[in-house]
């Protein structure tokens, strides 16, 4: 077997046109693409009957994000934003040089700042929080010194 590469990771939303500037205003992904889907071959590929959705592709640093809008949704009664601990996806992850800064955008574009998850000051070089895109996706935000290639950030970061 031979993974290639990532292709992209899909988010189902309820405001397409919102969500997309969201992550294009608050996250720098610029619009690659739109599609829309209908009936077959989607119907069996996501395995929905009468499947209609539209997509918008966006693209940053190579990552690659799938904005689902369906017809008819299943509307979440899970918490939002999600708890972390949950089984699936629970976030994205960006490092960022203007935590403070970042957040004002996120707002702006419809987001919310999780002031609750902040660990660190927005002066420190050192500071994590975790925000939410308008339907409840957890992003996390990282401002550390460490060089933002490191992967995972190290518990020891937030400590200097």
């Amino acid at each position: 077997m031979a993974v290639l590469h990532s292709s992209h990771t899909g988010i189902c939303v309820s405001d397409l046109e919102r969500s997309t500037a969201f992550y294009r205003d608050a996250l720098g992904f610029k619009q690659h693409h739109r599609l829309h889907f209908e009936g077959e071959p989607a119907a069996t590929l996501l395995q929905i009957k009468n499947v209609e959705l539209d997509a918008v592709y966006l693209e940053r640093d190579g990552t690659v994000i799938e904005l689902l809008y369906f017809k008819d949704r299943v509307e979440s009664r899970d918490a939002i934003p999600r708890e972390v601990n949950r089984l699936g996806l629970t976030h994205f992850s960006f490092n960022v040089d203007q935590i403070g800064e970042v957040c004002r955008d996120i707002e702006a574009a419809g987001g919310r700042v999780l002031e609750q998850s902040r660990v660190g000051s927005f002066t420190d070089s050192n500071c994590v929080i975790f925000v939410a895109d308008p339907d409840g996706t957890l992003i996390e935000l990282v401002q550390s010194p460490a060089d933002p290639t490191r992967l995972p950030l190290q518990p020891d970061d937030l400590e200097r």
